[in-house]
């Protein structure tokens, strides 16, 4: 198996994926307020918010922020994929982190692979449950958030179904690149070896796990959307690890596969996050986030 030189490349794919601009000193003042709110570490610049106070409802505001995302979903690409040349030396230890471990992941995989629980039971039923990772399971559900949030008024709904459309576009053309760079084999092909650059077809490669890519990026939109829930820390994770695990039981990853995928796709999440989110949008709860205030699982929320 192919796996030093494709450690390199991971770590470089990671850089891309994970390393943020870091915000400038006019910049500093105004994100000190959404850096407050966010969960995850990594900071970037602010950007256009993906509702903006003049997308009323009326006629254009049903549809303007749609006319912003094909400009959007561009400046997202170039950022990720410039980003290595930006980015701080502090926030470097985290593509190493996550690199590494996907590294020591890709050394393990058929070991892990052979020791893993395999009937065809299993296989059907991660084969079912792989559906819901699959970005038109994913799109209708942002779409559902769109517009129960314009019919209802509810902005900040609104605004959760534009950032997961903006995250699943933009995994689809991070994994649209990474898979044929990598070309790697998928546990039934070829001597189940999961070697690198050997895949029967570049475009359904396995590495990374395009799954896990769209999942975690809608799962890190929504969980930071309602970070102050519990109950949206566990749906999201608890979403995001169970379509991983279906990938891993239908035997369609190696489990570096949808590591590297989960991360990637999380970050991306956080990005949008960061560059789209309308910080007015939590000056006042909406009658929805009231009422999800009230609902707690196991303890209360933070």
């Amino acid at each position: 198996m192919k796996a030093i030189p494709c450690v390199f490349l991971l770590l470089f794919v990671a850089f891309l994926c994970l390393a943020q601009p870091a915000p400038d000193e006019n910049q500093a003042a105004a994100q000190d307020q959404n850096e407050a709110n966010r969960s995850a570490p990594l900071a970037v610049r602010p950007g256009g918010e993906a509702i903006k106070n003049k997308d009323l409802y009326e006629r254009t505001g049903y549809f303007h922020p749609f006319v912003r995302m094909p400009k959007y979903i561009l400046i997202d690409q170039k950022k990720i994929w410039t980003s290595p040349f930006h980015t701080p030396k502090k926030e470097i230890k985290y593509w190493l982190i996550f690199g590494g471990i996907t590294g020591g992941l890709i050394a393990a995989d058929k070991h892990i692979e052979n020791a893993a629980p395999n009937n065809s039971t299993l296989r059907q039923v991660g084969a079912g449950a792989s559906y819901l990772g699959q970005a038109y399971s994913l799109l209708p559900m942002a779409a559902g958030f769109y517009f129960i949030g314009t019919a209802k008024g509810e902005d900040h709904l609104r605004e959760t179904g534009l950032l997961s459309f903006e995250a699943v576009a933009d995994t689809t053309l991070l994994q649209a690149v990474l898979k044929p760079l990598f070309s790697r084999a998928r546990p039934f092909q070829g001597n189940a070896n999961g070697q690198f650059w050997d895949a029967p077809s570049r475009i359904t490669a396995g590495f990374p796990s395009g799954h896990s890519l769209n999942t975690f990026a809608v799962a890190s939109v929504i969980e930071h959307q309602y970070h102050h829930h519990l109950w949206a820390k566990v749906l999201c994770f608890g979403y995001g690890a169970g379509v991983a695990a279906a990938r891993l039981a239908a035997r369609q990853h190696f489990p570096s596969d949808v590591f590297a995928g989960a991360v990637i796709g999380w970050f991306t999440g956080d990005y949008v996050y960061a560059k789209r989110h309308n910080p007015d949008l939590d000056t006042e709860p909406s009658a929805a986030r009231r009422i999800l205030d009230h609902v707690h699982f196991g303890a209360a929320a933070e």
